[in-house]
């Protein structure tokens, strides 16, 4: 099991993002690099269970669709991350990909999720679209999707 880091850092890690995020969206290096940043920090505050961190990462109309294809809005997004029967060990992205559509960004990656959930134990690699837009001078997520590997 990875050590889980402390509130404090991801605190940090979104206080860095953030003020990366300020800059305009048309320094598309910066802009890729803010993105794969929050894309970190998500994974880490997932790990932690931080709603609070993922709160201020995902848009007020997010939506999620699941590899097993259900569905869920941001509030039950929140919710399924709050329960104490979901326990991640492991949480991380590979050979992500970030399109920029001016204050649209599109990132696309590979996942590698480990844990219990509901007593019940999970493993799952697979492939992740996360759609980004730049509002109110920061980048949130409005829309993810995953599904599994064969």
């Amino acid at each position: 099991m990875r050590a889980k880091p402390t509130l404090s850092v991801v605190s940090v890690l979104l206080f860095t993002a953030s003020v990366l995020a300020q800059s305009s969206p048309k320094q598309p290096d910066s802009q890729i690099d803010t993105l794969l940043a929050l894309e970190r920090m998500w994974n880490q505050a997932q790990l932690t269970r931080d709603v609070a961190a993922i709160r201020g990462i995902i848009g007020d109309r997010f939506v999620n669709t699941e590899w097993d294809g259900s569905f869920s809005n941001r509030g039950q997004f929140l919710a399924d991350i709050a329960d104490p029967k979901f326990k991640p060990s492991v949480l991380s992205d590979s050979d992500m990909k970030v399109s920029l559509y001016g204050t649209t960004a599109v990132v696309t990656g590979t996942y590698h999720a480990k844990g219990t959930s509901h007593g019940k134990p999970y493993e799952h690699v697979g492939r992740f679209t996360d759609t980004w837009i730049f509002v109110a001078g920061r980048w949130e997520c409005i829309a993810s999707h995953s599904s599994l590997r064969k």
